[in-house]
């Protein structure tokens, strides 16, 4: 078991760096964000944040917070989940095929708007009905 839970971490790690890596989405949420100057602490972060999480995750640890503190860690957490979205959406060229092969090339802020609004509404759906308090 440990050797398959080892071989299993090290394949998902793997396909993370590559991920993050090959891609180059570090250093496009940096262009994009115009913050190239602080590359270093978001790689850095990336790794301190994987590492961390995996531990608090092995671990099983809970962390009671109060509510008005847990809020600017979700909306950190929304927004570096929404900024690697937006940069590999933009690496791969997505939304321009995407509105191509539907024929609304002319409407590609319509396609934004959509995406947006629905991952708003779904995450909205999902953190009322799903989450227990």
């Amino acid at each position: 078991m440990i050797i398959i839970g080892l071989s299993g971490g090290l394949s998902v790690g793997c396909g993370f760096v590559a991920f993050l890596s090959v891609l180059g989405i570090i250093p496009r949420l940096s262009q994009l964000t115009k913050t190239h100057q602080f590359i270093r602490e978001y790689e850095w972060s990336v790794v301190f944040s994987v590492v961390f999480g995996t531990w608090v995750g092995l671990r099983n640890i809970h962390f009671d917070l109060s509510h008005f503190l847990l809020i600017p860690i979700g909306v950190g957490a929304g927004l570096f989940v929404g900024l690697l979205a937006a940069a590999l959406t933009e690496v791969l060229n997505v939304l321009p095929i995407l509105a191509k092969r539907i024929g609304i090339h002319e409407q590609i802020l319509l396609l934004l708007m959509a995406i947006v609004l629905g991952k708003v509404f779904g995450s909205l759906f999902h953190w009322s009905l799903f989450i227990d308090n």
